[in-house]
């Protein structure tokens, strides 16, 4: 059974950027572009217009003008409904946004730059309930939530929880874990709040920082 195509929004306030995005995005059947926005407050008024049919990925651009930037965006949408899957767009230099988008918990980043190959991987890591940390930027993400102080030191783990630990931050969904670890899926659900709770980490995201900083994974 052929499966239906990945639903992603565009928002960025450079149209040749989004152009150019949306293009690649059509020539590939396992996406489509359904809406597109140039500043945070038109995505608002995108996603509650589409609340009956939300996308599965949203790109989000950290640095827009006009009032509101992608981390005020990217708030605002997650407060409406924290299971909107967002994945940051930045680009080099862009570091002071990097944690406050970690906080929020958006499930990837991304620098603009990125081959499609890696963009591709990305909105199919999201879509499907994974995050997706481009290498490039991760260096810069654990630098700058080092430098915060607010990289909670954590708990040792469980010999199980440092077998999940990897593969959560590689981007497998909670039931994909279940299904290699021949584990049921409430028992990953259970690990992963373990994990969650002995490290500190408010989400995903941060969660994967902190395991690169304490050499747990490697990138």
């Amino acid at each position: 059974m052929k499966a239906d195509p990945i639903r992603i929004i565009l928002v960025d306030d450079h149209r040749l950027f989004r152009d150019g995005l949306k293009r690649l995005l059509a020539s590939d059947r396992r996406f489509e572009v359904v809406g597109e926005a140039s500043s945070g407050a038109e995505f608002l008024e995108l996603t509650e217009a589409t609340r009956a049919t939300p996308p599965d990925v949203v790109f989000m651009d950290i640095d827009m003008p006009g009032g509101m930037n992608g981390i005020e965006a990217s708030r605002r949408a997650l407060e409406r409904d924290p299971d909107t899957r967002i994945i940051a767009l930045s680009m080099h230099g862009e570091q002071e946004y990097y944690l406050p988008m970690v906080e929020l918990g958006v499930k990837g980043f991304l620098l603009k730059n990125s081959e499609f190959g890696e963009v591709a991987a990305a909105a199919e890591t999201v879509a499907r309930g994974g995050t997706y940390f481009s290498q490039e930027l991760m260096t810069s993400l654990v630098e700058a939530l080092d430098r915060s102080g607010e990289l909670p030191k954590g708990e040792a783990l469980s010999e199980r929880e440092t077998e999940i630990l990897p593969l959560v931050c590689q981007g497998f969904s909670n039931h994909e874990i279940a299904e290699k670890l021949f584990i049921s899926k409430r028992t990953v659900d259970k690990h992963r709040a373990n994990i969650l709770a002995k490290t500190g980490c408010k989400n995903t995201a941060s969660l994967v920082v902190y395991a690169v900083k304490n050499n747990l994974i490697t990138i």
